[in-house]
């Protein structure tokens, strides 16, 4: 079901105008400040020499996701069903 969902964001464009979306309020919510700061404290903690970029994006992923604010989520998941629902076959 959620390679179906997966499919038809896509092909429709949706995908790329929900990502676009997701983008812009995580910028207005200073998400992004947030996980840069993260991503140099990491840095900074482990010395540039001993993080690759894998290192980094396992260290910071469940900060990042736990930053997401709830109205954020809510927003995307109500522009999904909206769209489920207009374009249901």
């Amino acid at each position: 079901m959620r390679a179906t969902i997966n499919q038809k964001l896509t092909e429709m464009g949706e995908r790329e105008r929900l990502k676009e979306l997701l983008r812009a309020k995580l910028t207005e919510c200073g998400w992004k400040d947030q996980m840069k700061a993260h991503c140099k404290e990491v840095i900074k903690e482990k010395g540039l020499e001993h993080v690759t970029v894998e290192d980094l994006v396992v260290e910071i992923t469940p900060k990042g996701r736990a930053l997401v604010p709830d109205s954020v989520k809510k927003e995307l998941l109500q522009r999904i069903r909206m769209f489920l629902a207009q374009h249901a076959t």
